[in-house]
């Protein structure tokens, strides 16, 4: 296969970026995009000369597929084209809940197409390098990895709440991060605009390596924040997902000789230094790995599997929350 049909469901700011991507993108041909909003997929289609559709059953063979609908329908729309072939994307969360993720998982096995949660953090380039410069100890024994993500209330999201819909980026990457089972977690929500859904968490996550992830998320906050600190021995980590930006703040008592094996005894404040990172637009970075994957039969780098264990979490720490319980997982 020299060049995928691709075809985009779903003409909401996801959706429409996709579409973007694929239409500039080698070895894929953008043949179709689909929204029930007919004007949507009009203009998108004559945008990027694809052929609109309104209804998903109407669109032709493909090779793959971005879902980028509401959560509550991505089982539904995955399964159909995975029935018919299809490789599939699935913009986060994977499903609306653990139950339909394996579903979806177990239909891609069933007829041997590619399966991709669409978690577009683990392609950006601060977290690429945050990862690499992790698993080469340079912070030495890591204490702590603290995680803000706030945004304007998005009145588009009705069926689920800032749990599912954007903790559950933080939920990855720190899974991803730390490399640890996780041992426990708990929570505390609010619920102060959203009709039916929390839309404020504060949640922490003890790993079995004892590392302490902290989720701070809501969508009451008039300014976008995406940031992501790793304290360690060494000192700290701070990058910023929307910049790209990636800045060490040295603990100058661990540039001094002494026994790592006994530990750090001291923490004094030294240079603070920026890395230089080489920019790329996360999605567009996670798309070439989907088409790359589909064309060379590898297995993407974020499985569907993935998908369901960052789900599983966060259906946890919603539970934790509910009940007010630490939750053992």
């Amino acid at each position: 296969m020299d060049k995928l049909k691709v075809a985009v469901i779903g003409m909401g700011a996801m959706g429409k970026s996709h579409a973007r991507i694929y239409s500039n993108m080698d070895k894929v041909d953008l043949v179709a995009v689909c929204d029930t909003d007919e004007k949507a997929a009009n203009e998108t289609a004559k945008k990027y000369n694809a052929q609109p559709f309104a209804d998903y059953k109407e669109i032709g063979e493909v090779n793959a597929v971005s879902v980028c609908v509401p959560t509550k329908m991505h089982k539904d729309i995955a399964l159909f084209f995975i029935s018919k072939g299809a490789n599939v994307i699935v913009e986060k969360p994977l499903a609306d809940n653990t139950e339909e993720a394996k579903k979806i998982i177990r239909a891609a096995k069933e007829n041997n197409v590619k399966l991709m949660a669409g978690h577009v953090e683990r392609f950006n380039p601060v977290v690429v390098e945050l990862k690499k410069r992790i698993k080469n100890e340079e912070l030495g024994k890591i204490y702590k990895v603290n995680c803000v993500r706030l945004s304007p209330f998005p009145h588009r999201i009705v069926d689920v709440g800032v749990i599912v819909d954007l903790a559950i980026h933080e939920i990855d990457i720190l899974k991803y991060l730390i490399d640890s089972k996780i041992k426990r977690v708990f929570a505390e929500t609010a619920q102060k605009i959203h009709s039916t859904h929390e839309d404020l968490l504060v949640g922490t996550i003890r790993f079995e390596n004892d590392i302490l992830g902290v989720i701070n998320a809501n969508w009451l906050t008039p300014k976008k924040v995406r940031e992501i600190t790793v304290t360690g021995e060494k000192g700290m980590f701070v990058a910023n997902y929307l910049t790209q930006e990636l800045h060490f703040y040295k603990n100058q008592f661990a540039e001094k000789d002494f026994d790592y094996s006994k530990g750090i005894s001291s923490v004094v404040e030294g240079d603070v230094v920026k890395i230089d990172i080489e920019n790329k637009e996360p999605l567009l970075a996670e798309l070439e790995e989907f088409r790359d994957s589909i064309l060379n039969d590898t297995d993407p780098k974020v499985s569907g599997e993935d998908g369901l264990k960052a789900l599983e979490v966060a259906s946890n720490i919603l539970e934790a929350a509910k009940n007010n319980k630490v939750m053992s997982l």
